[in-house]
């Protein structure tokens, strides 16, 4: 094995380390909410649902549903 498949093959260790190393690492929250989806939870506004429907040669859609919480 000459010097040049020793570098190749360091590489591609070194790279599937790293890959390997960050799927395994635990993952902190990077998103300031508790939802998920970065949007805030504590806002004073009701929340609601937007539902995008289409279909080809059919009018698109928007629909938006206001959430079930009550109040």
């Amino acid at each position: 094995m000459d010097w040049q498949q020793s570098i190749a093959l360091t590489i591609v260790a070194v790279t599937a380390a790293l890959f390997l190393r960050a799927r395994l690492r635990k993952r902190k929250a990077k998103l300031p909410c508790d939802t998920g989806c970065g949007c805030a939870s504590s806002s004073g506004r009701p929340k609601e649902t937007v539902i995008y429907h289409a279909r080809k040669g059919e009018r698109p859609e928007i629909i938006v549903k206001p959430s079930g919480h009550g109040g």
